[in-house]
């Protein structure tokens, strides 16, 4: 069941009406039927898999407790590493096995010897990588005693599997959605109101932007040997607008829906594309992401702590490994090992938190420079972004050397529904709109909002029904 689809417009009201009509009378009740909707929403892809889910979920439970309750520090790291051990187990099964399977094959083969690698034919769990990740955290703080185990089952089930956050984020944590959880909501009003602004406006991201990039994006990325400079470059900017579009609009809805169930979710994107500097685009980009490797990975392993090589090796480390974390493919690995790369120099030179106030513009020569930053760093991003997209190493490798090489940037039209200067003036007014709504959560609330609202709501009801593009991007993660 899609955010953006029709399925769900029914599921949502539904729920809602339940929700705070009927099962109102306590945060239990509230709970319980949120639970089940959050099953329902899940075992519309496969329902098989909910089994999955539900093991999971029972296994962090049971492990935290046991964790919490180990009278000796043996018991409490057999109890630790039992869950983490069976938890990345499943993700490597899952999601990694035929990588690496394929990967070996490969290896051996090119030192001359046979292989013939025994593939899974299983598809990918939808969502795996985040209810692993809320179980970790969750797991993990226990046993370095940040948090206390949560011993009411329905409140911890709930954490794990609640639908608007499931399948694609954001990576919430115990210590802050668990305390939501487990206190009766009332409603609000004006939170609800916050919350439709801002489901509209991804949607409005998510159809008008994503989905209307992505038929030229991919037209583009899938003929790319017979295109020229001009275009390539477009492609790769389209493309960055579609995943921006793609992700940064289910974590809007999905922050928006939530609102309407008095709970607050981790803000996960915070104008991206705005950033002065790699290290910028990082604290706005996967926020929750992000600070899950900092938190649970880099710091552990010394942050910044240590000297200039341990710096540098973390960096890499945690780049890598979030790259790898995206997909089992050498493509995602690269387009982690690049943003190190890209981020080495920040460390380096200790720059990397010098980019922290808000963006203010006037005209003088520091405002061209900032500008400037912002357009540099935006094609860093991009080029960056072709690892992620293409299908190969390769293709990513021969699409950035065709840019250069073909040398042509006239105006090239392929044939698909949306011109280039449509769809560059489209993108020209999503990016003005960003601009000035800034310092906001999302643009629709405020001053004339309610004209804001209907022309969002006339431009997804236009560009929906000619769009059938309708899976997230990031579902796949």
């Amino acid at each position: 069941m899609f955010f953006n689809s029709l399925a769900f417009a029914i599921f949502l009201p539904i729920v809602f009406f339940l929700y705070w009509f009927v099962f109102n009378k306590n945060k239990s009740t509230q709970n319980a039927l949120l639970i089940v909707a959050s099953y329902y929403f899940y075992s519309c892809w496969d329902w098989r898999f909910l089994f999955l889910l539900v093991f999971s979920t029972f296994l962090d439970y049971y492990t935290g407790i046991q964790i919490e309750k180990g009278k000796s520090e043996s018991s409490r790291k057999f109890w630790f590493w039992l869950s983490i051990i069976v938890n990345l187990g499943f993700l490597g099964v899952f999601k990694y096995y035929n990588f690496f399977a394929s990967s070996f094959s490969e290896l051996v083969s090119s030192a001359g010897f046979k292989a013939s690698p025994i593939l899974l034919n299983v598809i990918l769990p939808v969502g795996i990588s985040f209810y692993t990740f809320h179980g970790l955290s969750y797991v993990i703080d226990i046993y370095f005693k940040r948090i206390k185990a949560e011993y009411n089952f329905v409140d911890y089930s709930l954490f794990v599997s609640y639908f608007p956050l499931l399948v694609a984020g954001p990576i919430e944590r115990a210590t802050h959605l668990l305390p939501e959880i487990k206190v009766k909501r009332e409603f609000d009003f004006e939170k609800a109101k916050e919350g439709i602004c801002q489901i509209i406006w991804g949607l409005v991201k998510k159809i008008v932007i994503a989905d209307t990039c992505a038929v030229y994006a991919n037209a583009i990325f899938d003929n790319y040997n017979t295109v020229n400079s001009a275009s390539l470059i477009l492609g790769a900017v389209y493309f960055a607008f579609q995943i921006y579009g793609d992700f940064s609009g289910y974590s809007d809805i999905a922050l928006g829906v939530s609102k309407l169930f008095g709970l607050d979710l981790l803000r996960n994107f915070n104008y991206p594309y705005f950033s002065r500097d790699i290290a910028e685009f990082w604290r706005r980009w996967h926020i929750s992401l992000s600070s899950w490797f900092r938190d649970y990975l880099y710091i552990p392993l010394g942050g910044s702590k240590g000297g200039l090589w341990m710096k540098v090796r973390n960096t890499f480390i945690i780049f890598v490994v979030s790259g790898f974390w995206h997909g089992a493919n050498w493509t995602y690995i690269v387009w982690g090992f690049i943003n190190a790369v890209y981020f080495l120099p920040l460390l380096l030179s200790n720059s990397n938190r010098n980019n922290m106030d808000a963006i203010i513009l006037k005209f003088n020569f520091d405002s061209a420079k900032v500008i400037f930053s912002i357009l540099y760093t935006f094609s860093l991003i991009c080029i960056a972004w072709v690892f992620f997209r293409a299908k190969t190493i390769t293709d990513a490798v021969l699409y950035l050397k065709r840019i250069i090489t073909n040398g042509e940037f006239s105006s090239q039209y392929l044939e698909n529904e949306r011109y280039n200067h449509e769809l560059l003036l489209l993108i020209a007014l999503f990016v003005l709109v960003e601009w000035y709504s800034r310092a906001k959560i999302e643009p629709l609330s405020g001053r004339y909002n309610i004209l804001k609202i209907a022309l969002a709501i006339v431009a997804i009801i236009a560009f929906g029904t000619y769009s059938d593009y309708k899976e997230f991007i990031y579902f796949q993660f």
